[in-house]
């Protein structure tokens, strides 16, 4: 008997260690919910080993991935479920909405919308957020973040002047400052972005992308971490406060993909989906009256050449294997954003959900 379950054992855990090799189309999609509360709403999300974390309408929160075991000795009590923090930060007694939010070695950034427009780090080991950089100005409304490293981030916004809202921090968070008009592209009338997914900038290396949506829909490019910029037209449909790019990624330094649309004509497909091959200098329509119509995110799936790409939107999710020139519907489930853990793996959210997607 001790024999058979070692062989046994052995056999799972040969099983376990064979890493799922996935073809190179997607057939369908699975869709397992992490976690799943009517008030959420949410539009930026990031994840590490252990918690997914996002930002809702109301609130910043963090999901554990795994079950955690742990004994309460004073309540004599014993859970086995999956810790769930949620953190409600208020301003003049009202919550505010968190739509970018970026996780750094475990600490969380998340900014939020709006007057005042106001960013905090959680520290991995406190549940007190800090305040870390504050903006007060009728105008303002940041839409996303990311970060080069460990210790220098941005986030952008819509204009409070004649430029881009641009943020910078230099030292690992602690402080933050906004990039003078003088050294950003001067925007154009009606030129902003979208607060939909926290994908409107794309970094690679030192390389960062900007998306700007609205009247006008065009390209902020910085080759050196945002220290000097440059501004590039894009032929995405634009001319209206709803239309323009939602979402933007970069596969490498030169491969890049853009999607979008308008939402309130969300089946329309003309002119929505926009491809580059240098390094975002010039840009291509793809897949024109054809495809997903508005979408609010699109990721390039890690490990595929720069062949792969998944959009998400209330809409649905949608697949491409050729670099965006055909997709295939996958789903008509509604998520906002989504993040890949792998060539099979993402983690989405939207309206009431979080949720893990595997490809098959």
């Amino acid at each position: 008997m001790r024999l058979v379950l070692f062989g046994l054992l052995l056999l799972g855990l040969q099983s376990c260690s064979e890493e799922y090799v996935r073809p190179t189309d997607v057939t369908k999609i699975y869709v397992e919910p992490i976690l799943k509360d009517s008030t959420l709403s949410v539009r930026a999300i990031d994840f590490d080993e252990e918690y997914v974390y996002y930002g809702s309408a109301d609130h910043i929160g963090m999901r554990a991935l795994h079950s955690q075991f742990k004994v309460d000795i004073s309540k004599l009590t014993v859970n086995n479920g999956k810790h769930h923090f949620k953190n409600v930060i208020t301003y003049d007694s009202v919550p505010m909405h968190f739509r970018a939010i970026k996780v750094v070695n475990g600490d969380l950034y998340a900014i939020s919308i709006g007057n005042p427009a106001r960013l905090y780090k959680l520290h991995r080991k406190s549940n007190e957020p800090k305040l870390v950089y504050e903006e007060v100005n009728e105008k303002v409304f940041y839409d996303s973040m990311d970060f080069w490293n460990e210790n220098e981030g941005i986030a952008i916004g819509d204009p409070t002047d004649n430029c881009m809202s641009v943020i910078v921090t230099r030292d690992g968070g602690k402080t933050w400052s906004k990039i003078s008009c003088d050294n950003l592209p001067k925007a154009k009338e009606g030129e902003a972005a979208f607060a939909a997914s926290d994908t409107n900038i794309s970094i690679v290396g030192e390389h960062t992308w900007v998306a700007t949506g609205g009247m006008v829909s065009r390209i902020l490019y910085s080759p050196d971490k945002g220290n000097t910029w440059e501004v590039f037209d894009t032929p995405v449909i634009q001319g209206k406060p709803t239309t323009g790019m939602y979402s933007l990624d970069f596969y490498n330094e030169n491969i890049g993909f853009a999607i979008g649309g308008d939402y309130t004509e969300a089946n329309d497909s003309l002119a929505n989906k926009i491809r580059t091959t240098d390094g975002g200098k010039t840009w291509q329509v793809v897949a024109d009256g054809k495809g997903p119509g508005y979408r609010s995110c699109v990721q390039f799936i890690p490990n595929r050449n720069g062949k792969e790409l998944l959009a998400v939107g209330f809409k649905g999710i949608d697949f491409s294997n050729d670099s965006g020139l055909s997709w295939k519907h996958l789903s008509d489930k509604s998520f906002y954003t989504v993040r890949f853990l792998n060539d099979s793996v993402a983690y989405a959210g939207g309206r009431g959900k979080i949720s893990k997607i595997i490809l098959r």
